[in-house]
């Protein structure tokens, strides 16, 4: 127990502090080091970025990424440069970023659904999961819903919990077979559960087929039209862009995993943390509802046009991010021997960079517990720094090689719903409860949700019918 409570990021947070910001840890037959300082994460990720762009195999990932056939999670080398290049430039190309009515049709729903409540309390959390979720279904399968969605959440949900989990056979591989943690009985479970739910989806979309340029194809249509094109495409497998590797249904399916659960519960947990600390301070509410009113006014809602005019409703978006990175360990190994800083790591060590921990390093962020969104104003101390990888205290989404590829979407998704929701709505606290109330609290997965959904009060706010 003691040592799975140091496996979280709050744990290598508190050996950092013992300790350092290279930390080595034992684990069975396993060499782990946790990364929780901005300029060690700077040797790892750019200056010897090509050592540490290997991936783990955990007994999780393997099995619930169909033996690493993905692209987050395979190892750096001609098929993750496949892989990588079949996501940015079909799935995530910036045509299809930029082709964002489905983000906005959903964040009306959404805006719907707040708003029918009336003044009563809305779960804020189940809210934004299915606006996330149905932007996610929207892109992956052409549709908001599907006959078995609700199946696909607890999937979602136990994925995120598996990933994260502490298996005592990833670190003594012969106790495995014991399963004495029901680990990898779950993990069958959570696999054939996926299994079936997407390849009624795959077999629906074969049955159905579109051309990949056709108006309405989406990405799964995409992935297959890549299979069907391919001389191999007939035996199950599809040439990659580069002619040599083949793409095979598995591939398409954790991929299709990927997308659900990295788009899903990432973005999601970012909005609720958002809205959560604005709500714990007041103040802060009040001055960027303030900038959303001078800017946008009290007459209408929100336009995409309006977010680049933001400054300090971005900061706030900085800031959460800061405060509550989507995913607060990242996963690399060692692809051979190397030197950190004066220490030796040998090869296919598991190295933690903990996001989390960095986000909050006393020596990087003054104040570095508060939430001061100003700290990232024209007139504040960390004025022009980003959150894309180029400065390494702040990296919710990774940096260089492994950095998130759906970076784009998924930041105009939490950027325009958080605008909106702040605009519409004044948002109160339930049962008399002070914001120095609210449960703060986190569970530690892959992400870092919160442990308490957070639920408040709507009251519309605007001079304008919502519809």
């Amino acid at each position: 127990m003691l040592m799975m409570d140091q496996l979280t990021h709050r744990g290598l947070a508190k050996l950092a502090d013992k300790f350092g910001g290279l930390c080595h840890l034992r684990l069975g037959f396993l060499h782990a080091f946790s990364v929780s300082t901005p300029d060690m994460a700077r040797q790892v990720l750019q200056v010897q970025d090509n050592v540490f762009s290997n991936r783990p195999a955990t007994i999780a990932i393997t099995y619930l990424t169909y033996d690493r056939a993905d692209m987050p999670f395979a190892h750096y080398g001609p098929f993750w440069r496949q892989m990588r290049k079949l996501c940015v430039m079909k799935l995530f190309s910036r045509k299809r970023a930029e082709s964002r009515a489905s983000v906005r049709d959903e964040v009306d729903a959404t805006i719907r659904a707040a708003s029918d409540e009336g003044e009563e309390p809305v779960n804020i959390g189940e809210l934004i999961f299915n606006l996330t979720k149905n932007i996610i279904f929207r892109a992956a399968f052409g549709s908001q819903s599907h006959e078995d969605q609700y199946e696909f959440i607890g999937i979602l949900e136990e994925f995120s919990k598996l990933f994260g989990a502490f298996n005592i056979g990833d670190f003594i591989p012969w106790l495995s077979w014991m399963d004495t943690q029901g680990i990898n009985k779950r993990l069958k479970a959570a696999r054939g559960a996926l299994d079936r739910f997407i390849d009624k989806i795959i077999d629906e979309h074969l049955a159905n087929p579109k051309a990949a340029d056709a108006k309405d194809a989406d990405m799964v249509d995409d992935m297959l039209a890549i299979l069907k094109d391919s001389p191999a495409g007939k035996g199950g497998e599809g040439g990659d862009l580069q002619g040599n590797l083949k793409l095979t249904r598995d591939n398409i399916k954790a991929i299709i995993m990927d997308v659900m659960f990295g788009g899903t519960e990432t973005v999601a947990s970012a909005i609720e943390w958002a809205m959560s600390e604005l709500m714990r301070n007041p103040e802060e509410l009040k001055r960027v509802q303030q900038e959303l009113t001078d800017v946008v006014g009290l007459d209408r809602k929100v336009q995409e046009s309006d977010l680049a005019k933001l400054p300090y409703f971005k900061c706030v978006i900085k800031e959460t991010l800061r405060l509550h990175p989507p995913i607060p360990l990242l996963l690399h190994e060692t692809a051979q021997d190397c030197e950190v800083a004066g220490y030796s790591i040998p090869k296919k060590s598991r190295v933690m960079i903990n996001v989390w921990a960095i986000s909050r390093d006393k020596a990087a962020w003054k104040d570095a517990e508060t939430f001061r969104p100003s700290r990232f104003a024209p007139d504040g101390e960390c004025a022009g720094v980003d959150f894309r990888g180029n400065y390494f205290e702040l990296l919710p989404f990774g940096s260089g090689r492994r950095s998130c590829p759906g970076l784009q979407l998924g930041i105009y998704a939490l950027e325009l719903a958080m605008a909106q929701l702040m605009h519409c709505f004044d948002w109160s606290l339930t049962d008399g409860m002070k914001p120095s109330e609210l449960d703060m609290g986190d569970v530690f997965g892959l992400a870092a949700p919160r442990a308490v959904r957070l639920v408040a009060v709507p009251t519309p706010r605007l001079n304008c019918p919502l519809f």
